[in-house]
């Protein structure tokens, strides 16, 4: 049985401080990594969660739509010609834009409406905690996010408020349908929509376009797109990734978290590496006894590395632990930190690269040892 194994874990071992102070490098490097590209996924979630949550196949949209959000316009008569595409099972309107809240203290706080026909529930309120979501037919109703009670001056189901000069009143609330924008997602009735946000009766923001089961999409999409002219349809998936592409490049925001978490890499990278780099000089005298004692140099490349691995091992399994908590503290917030399966298989896969790589830059070092020297001090 190979003692590399052994050798290896009593020689990180057995200075414990020399060792914690390793893990603590490795730690916060994995960490910081961690948070930089969780915030960048959870800007990149936030961004596209009313079209991840809407039931659409195709989504037709007025020429140039960057997002979700644009305020565009499109005429509503489209509704008929997509409907009569072979293929199409329902075409529904959709009505969104930015409107004026007031509290019942006067104060005005910016909203974005969303207004769908909720019979057909193409995009409706999810997440509902308490209420309920079919009242919003009636006329003044709406349905916020709990996480808004402040900023709208909401306690409780039937708080009141005034739209556009409307009085509303709350008949439902949801749990995290947040904005990144920190505007608050205000659900309303089409109808109610139109009102609250001054678009015409024959006007619509987009159309939300859902198939028959045994449609083929590619043939319907064609077909749908003759009969729009000018205007513009999309799958799910590419308008999902527009939006998300506009948000993260082609904003001030996205730009910044992108910047964020490519420093947070490099950043990261470095500490680790100069980290496991002095760790391994620090264990020069020990090396030398090896060599004096004859091992070859492979065997010690092998006690380098598994002890490389243990480090990386040890720091991403805390790193894990410290960034599940980081994930749930932040859960509620503006910009929760989102952290996928991938996201942790390819950080592992990074500590171990990085640990790895320190130590085989230390090995160039510990092989120049003079074996003499354990018997000098």
């Amino acid at each position: 049985m190979s003692l590399v194994p052994t050798l290896a874990s009593r020689n990180l071992f057995h200075d414990r401080l020399r060792f914690v102070a390793t893990l603590v490098g490795i730690v916060f490097s994995v960490v910081l990594v961690m948070i930089q590209m969780g915030l960048f996924l959870g800007f990149g979630r936030m961004v596209t969660t009313m079209i991840d949550h809407a039931s659409a196949d195709l989504w037709v949209l007025p020429k140039g739509a960057k997002c979700f959000e644009d305020p565009s316009l499109l005429d509503a008569k489209l509704r008929d010609k997509v409907a009569s595409v072979d293929g199409v099972a329902s075409v529904v309107p959709l009505v969104i834009g930015f409107s004026d809240w007031r509290l019942e203290s006067g104060e005005l706080t910016p909203i974005f409406v969303v207004g769908a026909d909720l019979r057909d529930g193409s995009l409706r309120p999810w997440n509902v905690v308490e209420g309920d979501v079919r009242a919003l037919s009636q006329n003044g109703a709406v349905v916020v996010d709990r996480s808004y009670y402040d900023r709208l001056g909401v306690s409780k189901i039937g708080s009141t408020a005034e739209i556009r000069g409307r009085r509303v009143k709350v008949v439902a609330l949801t749990d995290g349908i947040r904005s990144f924008t920190t505007t608050p997602y205000v659900f309303v009735d089409l109808k109610n929509a139109r009102t609250y946000t001054g678009t015409f009766p024959d006007r619509a923001s987009d159309l939300l376009v859902r198939l028959k089961p045994d449609a083929d999409r590619d043939t319907v999409l064609k077909a749908v797109r003759a009969q729009v002219g000018e205007h513009e349809v999309l799958t799910t998936d590419e308008f999902r990734s527009r939006s998300r592409s506009f948000w993260l490049f082609g904003t001030g925001a996205g730009a910044a978290l992108f910047a964020g978490a490519l420093l947070g890499v490099i950043v990261g990278t470095v500490i680790v590496a100069q980290t496991l780099y002095s760790s391994t000089k620090d264990h020069l005298s020990e090396f030398a006894t090896l060599r004096a004692m004859g091992s070859s140099n492979a065997y010690i490349y092998r006690v380098i590395i598994y002890q490389a691995l243990l480090n990386a091992i040890i720091g991403f399994i805390i790193a894990t632990a410290i960034g599940a908590v980081v994930v749930e503290v932040t859960a509620k917030s503006a910009l929760p930190i989102v952290i996928t399966p991938w996201l942790i298989a390819a950080l592992f896969v990074l500590t171990v690269v990085m640990c790895v790589a320190s130590a085989i830059g230390a090995i160039v070092r510990v092989v120049r040892i003079d074996p003499a020297t354990v018997f000098m001090r």
